[in-house]
């Protein structure tokens, strides 16, 4: 536990040689002043006493604050040669500690003074003078004091506050590229396993139809090819052009896939030999705002893929419906799973699915059926 007298972490005083000298220095002259009173020879050697003493007190000043300056105190009321040590000790107390512990060491010195007033009173001057002006030097070094510290503490606040708002704006960085990565690494998923799905399932054709004609496996072989090459481009596509949802068209690339590409999402499916019913009504598809045309697009896309990897040779059923003020649903289901997939998944593609569409401000629904089919349904808002 940290005691009051003592100065706190961080904040230690610095009390070199030469800062003594100064406080030597005025008690010299102090003792100096005083040897004009020639009535009391005795004093003399007392105040140069004092003066030594209280001038060597000031290097445990910064160890022991409030016992120091309390012995400062008591030599102040035998002689004026303590008064320039003690000044300096209430001013340093009150520049570094507490409050209230400044008030009460400031109260003490204005008493030691004044008992030294009426102790040894100075000629010519009032002893009710002498007590003012023992009282204004004091409040005026105990103001100045608190004044002084309270506006260091106010500039290390406002340091400290910048500093965190520096460390804040770091850790915001760090989660945007976080977010970033995310991102990247959901929409790499979403285009690249529809796209490898299809390879897939043309390499099966090929590895369980060796039988077929040259023309079919030169024209199987030239799909996968050219799919390749688009997967390729796709991936580059997503490293380089990757923006926020609302940007209509990467840099140097192609534009975004919208709500219009869906059909050509199923056409490709049914080119890839699996059997796609596509039931769409939609009303006026023009008002539907692009993010979540896009979303829509994905959604398909999942589904799709899913379902080439998960039960290969089964038909997909998707509907899609919705208006404007009432929200767009889209359904996709197919009846059973051919035990093995096609194609390993990671099983994150859901997640980043179910992720994508909350941030459209939808919801996603998956599940298995009773009789063994999938089923993947999602709602996403279309305002008026």
């Amino acid at each position: 536990m940290e005691r009051d007298d003592c100065p706190p972490a961080g904040r230690r005083w610095v009390w070199d040689v030469w800062a003594v000298v100064p406080i030597g220095v005025f008690t010299a002259m102090t003792v100096v002043g005083r040897m004009t009173d020639t009535s009391h020879p005795r004093r003399l050697v007392l105040d140069i006493a004092v003066g030594v003493v209280s001038t060597g007190l000031m290097v445990l000043l910064p160890r022991r604050p409030v016992p120091t300056a309390l012995g400062m105190a008591l030599l102040v009321m035998l002689s004026p040669a303590g008064t320039p040590a003690s000044t300096a000790a209430t001013l340093g107390i009150a520049l570094r500690l507490s409050q209230r512990t400044a008030i009460a060491v400031t109260a003490v010195q204005v008493v030691a003074h004044l008992a030294q007033g009426a102790w040894r009173p100075i000629a010519d001057l009032p002893f009710l003078w002498f007590a003012a002006l023992d009282v204004a030097v004091h409040a005026a070094l105990l103001g100045w004091g608190l004044w002084t510290q309270a506006r260091r503490q106010l500039l290390d606040s406002l340091l400290d506050r910048a500093r965190r708002a520096e460390a804040e704006q770091g850790r915001r960085v760090a989660e945007a590229r976080t977010l970033e990565r995310t991102k990247m690494a959901r929409e790499m998923h979403d285009v690249l396993a529809h796209r490898l799905s299809l390879l897939a399932t043309y390499a099966g054709a090929l590895e369980y139809r060796p039988d077929s004609s040259p023309e079919k496996l030169a024209q199987a072989a030239g799909v996968i090819r050219t799919g390749v090459h688009q997967a390729l481009d796709e991936l580059r596509e997503v490293i380089s052009v990757l923006r926020d949802t609302e940007i209509e068209e990467g840099p140097g690339g192609r534009p975004q896939p919208t709500f219009g590409d869906v059909q050509g999402l199923v056409e490709e499916s049914r080119a890839a030999g699996t059997t796609v019913a596509y039931d769409e009504e939609v009303d006026d598809v023009t008002s539907l705002p692009p993010a979540t045309g896009r979303t829509a697009y994905r959604i398909v896309q999942e589904g799709l893929t899913n379902a080439r990897k998960h039960a290969a040779g089964h038909p997909v059923t998707v509907t899609v419906t919705g208006r404007p003020g009432t929200g767009l649903r889209i359904e996709l289901t197919n009846p059973g799973s051919s035990g093995v997939p096609l194609a390993p998944g990671s099983g994150t593609g859901l997640v980043g699915l179910t992720e994508r569409v909350q941030l459209a401000g939808g919801t996603l629904d998956h599940q298995r059926e009773p009789g063994g089919g999938f089923r993947l349904a999602a709602s996403l808002p279309w305002p008026t």
